[in-house]
């Protein structure tokens, strides 16, 4: 037989209460043969997406042991390290990994990325066990709506690949409305293991307002005129005067604006000044997200990139051509996108329809423009973005993303 495994798995705080959900598909049907889920105590996302994993290919397994399985999950994490093409450093991932590839034989089990949209009956069961923990119990099948919440899913999605008005000439919402739509159904079809039912809308569906992340660079520190390098490995610099005095331009300039309704920083200091700068004045608290800091640096730390380049030529130069290389004893580009992503992943979700405020850093605000515009890793060198800039991407029910601002400092201006 040939099976489609869908996992996924939570954790709400990152460590924190963590459960993951898995689901076994007739890749011919699209019937759903078998649901896991379990609530696993304190773990980190990452641990249970894998556990995930393992629970979709064992459920298989136990269906059919010589069928071919394609999984698909939307941590690029799992996949890409399951695929064979990112190494897998962290001691607690490395088990977890070798018990999935242990299940089937070599060369029946193929892995393949999706949006988190695409993947919301294994994210309904993950949530589903985490509820259950959170209530002193474990999840029970008998229990579940996982299964009914997934066929609205598709079916909204199929609803989203019907034809789509046109609208009159220089109608841009029309004109996005339909590039989403055709976005999503091209992808629906592609992906799709179930039968597509026939379009029935003639227009675009009402996918409602989208999650808005209006993305804050900190203002300046020390560091940041002699473009040093400046990450999260190294010492944890405070706002400069200039880099205050950007924090309150840019504050005052949101409260004119009135439209942010949450703040959520990274954990590193010129990040929580200059969020706290702007909640302040907006009469908002701060939200604290772990997966928004900076690039470890490692060895370069508070170096500037000629310094770097004298001291560490080789490993400059592997850096600069692939987002697999990191600095020494710091972290490459790849595993700072996927951090970036599972952190973008929640926070869309929790805050739908809503305009929320991220006060970051360079690379993860370039690393969000990047995946919005689908476009290649060597992207990040090719943007410029100034200290305390405001970008802005809207995310879209249909998992859809536009990038609607990019690097705009008019506020900072006399």
């Amino acid at each position: 037989m040939r099976f489609v495994v869908e996992a996924d798995g939570g954790s709400r705080g990152n460590p924190g209460p963590a459960g993951y959900g898995a689901v076994v598909l007739d890749a011919a049907t699209g019937e759903v043969l078998a649901e896991r889920a379990e609530f696993i105590g304190v773990a980190t996302n990452n641990v249970a997406e894998y556990k995930g994993l393992v629970a979709g290919l064992k459920a298989a397994r136990e269906l059919d042991p010589e069928a071919s399985v394609a999984v698909r999950m939307d941590s690029k994490l799992v996949v890409e390290q399951m695929s064979g093409r990112w190494k897998i450093k962290h001691p607690a991932m490395r088990p977890l990994a070798a018990e999935a590839r242990g299940i089937f034989p070599p060369g029946t089990v193929t892995y393949e990325w999706i949006p988190r949209a695409e993947n919301k009956h294994a994210d309904r069961l993950a949530n589903e066990a985490m509820d259950a923990g959170k209530r002193g119990e474990q999840w029970s099948a008998a229990d579940s709506t996982a299964e009914l919440d997934a066929q609205d899913a598709r079916a909204a999605r199929n609803a989203a690949a019907a034809p789509v008005s046109e609208g009159p000439p220089g109608d841009a919402s029309a004109g996005a409305a339909k590039a989403r739509a055709a976005l999503a159904g091209s992808r629906s079809a592609a992906a799709a293991v179930a039968p597509q039912a026939p379009p029935v809308a003639l227009s675009a569906p009402d996918l409602g307002p989208p999650a808005t992340l209006v993305l804050l660079r900190h203002g300046e520190t020390a560091l940041t005129p002699e473009k040093r390098f400046s990450g999260s490995g190294g010492g944890d610099p405070v706002l400069s005067a200039a880099g205050r005095e950007q924090a309150e331009r840019t504050a005052a300039a949101l409260a004119a604006r009135g439209t942010i309704q949450e703040i959520v920083s990274s954990p590193l200091r010129r990040c929580r000044e200059t969020a706290e700068t702007v909640a302040a004045r907006l009469g908002l608290a701060v939200t604290v997200e772990q997966g928004l800091r900076e690039t470890d640096f490692g060895a370069w730390e508070g170096l500037t990139f000629a310094e770097a380049r004298e001291r560490y030529p080789d490993e400059l130069d592997a850096w600069l051509s692939s987002q697999d290389a990191a600095p020494p004893g710091g972290e490459s580009f790849a595993e700072v996108t996927a951090r970036v992503e599972e952190a973008r992943d929640r926070l869309v979700a929790r805050y739908a329809g809503r305009t929320v405020l991220l006060v970051t850093h360079v690379t993860p605000v370039k690393t969000l423009v990047r995946l919005a515009l689908g476009a290649p890793p060597e992207a990040l060198f090719r943007m410029e973005l100034s200290a305390a800039s405001l970008s802005a991407i809207a995310y879209y029910a249909d998992g859809n993303a536009s990038l609607r601002l990019l690097n705009e400092t008019s506020h900072l201006r006399y």
